[in-house]
C-alpha cells in the first residue's frame, strides 16, 4: 500500500520518536542517570512515559491507515 504524504510523515515521526525513546531508555540504565538528582530522574521518567504514550497513539493512527 502506498501512503499519502501526510501518512508518510506520521510513519516518519513515529520512527524518529521511537529512536529517541530507545536512547532515553538506554540512558535510564546508565550510572550517569543514577547520579542525577531524584527530581531530574523523575522528570526524565515522566518524559519517557509520555513519549511511550505518544508513540502508541501514532501507532494507532498508522494502523488505521490500512483499515
Amino acid at each position: 500500500m502506498e501512503l499519502q504524504p501526510h501518512q508518510q510523515r506520521v510513519v516518519t515521526e513515529k520512527a524518529e520518536l521511537d529512536e529517541k525513546l530507545a536512547k532515553l531508555d538506554a540512558f535510564g540504565r546508565t550510572p550517569l542517570f543514577a547520579s542525577l538528582p531524584a527530581d531530574e530522574q523523575g522528570r526524565l521518567n515522566r518524559q519517557h512515559s509520555l513519549m511511550e504514550q505518544y508513540s502508541a497513539v501514532l501507532g494507532e493512527r498508522i494502523a488505521a491507515f490500512t483499515a
